[in-house]
């Protein structure tokens, strides 16, 4: 794991809710279109293991993309993932309406992005995190740039970082080793 400053890791404890991105972060950016006009996403396992090991800590996964994708909603089931914001064209309002729903504050929200149109909400959340192959201005405004790409294992990382900070790592995964 990386050396944290005790500014970030004060920032990870406070984590209840992890907001995605979904093109870049939980998929690799790609978009294959067949010739009937399908769209197919390709989702990392690992990334989805992550999901499911916060869920089981009690830490909130929720989705918000400017895309609408069929795919997103047959994965977010797939993971029981039901905070899911599709077709958003203002992340930053999207993200105020999830936080006031939700009743929590800034300081208790991640958020994964890897694009511009991630900055407005990164800017506001408590911890903000960019993929490795992010844009470069994502990464100037994240407090952590995960060492793998989007939909290659980035949100599994950060789910293991804020697992072991919050001192839940041990307990989330002591039931596969009995």
């Amino acid at each position: 794991m990386p050396t944290l400053t005790s500014h970030i890791r004060g920032k990870i404890e406070a984590i209840r809710l992890l907001l995605l991105d979904v093109d870049g972060v939980l998929t690799d950016g790609g978009i294959a279109i067949d010739a009937r006009g399908v769209e197919t996403l390709r989702f990392d396992v690992r990334d989805g293991h992550g999901v499911k090991l916060l869920q089981r800590a009690g830490i909130q996964v929720g989705l918000l993309t400017a895309r609408a994708s069929p795919a997103v909603a047959v994965r977010a089931a797939q993971l029981a993932i039901d905070l899911i914001h599709q077709d958003v064209s203002d992340k930053a309002k999207s993200y105020a309406t999830i936080k006031q729903e939700l009743s929590l504050s800034d300081r208790d929200i991640a958020y994964i992005g890897d694009d511009m149109v991630d900055v407005p909400v990164l800017q506001r959340v408590g911890f903000a995190v960019a993929v490795g192959d992010a844009w470069d201005g994502v990464k100037l405004v994240s407090d952590y740039v995960t060492k793998n790409a989007g939909g290659h294992g980035a949100v599994r990382e950060v789910a293991e970082l804020v697992l072991r900070e919050q001192g839940r790592w041990d307990e989330v995964v002591a039931s596969y080793f009995l």
